[in-house]
């Protein structure tokens, strides 16, 4: 059978099947190599603020360097323009979230920044009265210096405002909502370091470093390695096949292989 194998017809078709069974094994190393997700190691930078300014530029896309970072920026809580959010959790508990409309005044980095428009998360509170009371003092008296940790926004989908509900983080929403017309707004949210007078702290962990598997780009992986065996075998019974009919052929003439 070999000596049928070394045959210019079946080498061309060897090499075929070789050709092919790398281009699956390739795939396979390339989804092996997708099913591992690590996150990111958190440099000792990451976690030092920086302005705003130097990470983010308002009405652009929110980056993965600028997303999860530490941040801080200055400006103006527009009064009387404060959101609560309910169902929130802090530390396991569910609650309310008092989100502020910041104009901001920091242009150091680009100008485009100046005036822009950013959701800030100023803290929890347990129930809706806390939040009330917390948004009375900011009308009287808000900060204009802020620190904390600026994250992606989230999706309304899940709002019910029919009846009242809202509980999502979603800076497209706000942008309906906010009284003063926002012309530029940064794409994600700060959750601040130091909650406000009569709120709790909101926590925001630095983003995850651990290590998650897809067990179905490893199922997949394992699919491109059997698809690359199997185009071994193929040109193993392709040549078997053929040396066998040629056996028989050889015993129907009587001639002796």
């Amino acid at each position: 059978m070999w000596e049928l194998a070394r045959r210019p017809r079946w080498i061309a078709a060897l090499v075929l099947c070789l050709a092919i069974a790398g281009g699956f094994a390739a795939l396979g190393q390339w989804q092996l190599s997708r099913s591992v997700d690590a996150g990111v190691p958190v440099d000792e930078t990451t976690e030092v603020p920086v302005p705003l300014a130097e990470l983010a530029v308002a009405q652009q896309p929110l980056t993965s360097k600028a997303a999860g970072r530490r941040v801080t920026v200055e400006g103006t809580l527009v009064p009387n323009d404060y959101i609560v959010l309910t169902g929130r959790l802090n530390d396991g508990d569910a609650g309310y979230w008092v989100v502020g409309h910041l104009v901001s005044s920091d242009d150091a980095t680009d100008a485009a920044n100046a005036g822009a428009s950013l959701a800030v998360a100023l803290g929890w509170a347990a129930t809706e009265g806390e939040a009330a009371s917390a948004i009375s003092s900011l009308n009287d008296e808000a900060p204009t210096e802020f620190s904390g940790r600026y994250l992606p926004s989230e999706y309304p989908q899940e709002d019910d405002f029919e009846n009242g509900v809202q509980n999502s983080m979603s800076t497209a929403a706000f942008v309906n909502q906010w009284q003063q017309p926002a012309t530029t707004v940064y794409a994600g949210y700060l959750v601040t370091d130091a909650a406000t007078d009569g709120l709790d702290q909101i926590d925001a962990p630095a983003p995850s470093t651990e290590i998650s598997i897809n067990w179905l780009n490893i199922f997949y992986a394992v699919e491109w390695a059997v698809f690359a065996g199997f185009a071994i075998f193929l040109w193993f019974r392709l040549v078997k096949d053929a040396w066998e009919r040629e056996q028989e052929e050889l015993s129907e003439n009587g001639e002796v292989n």
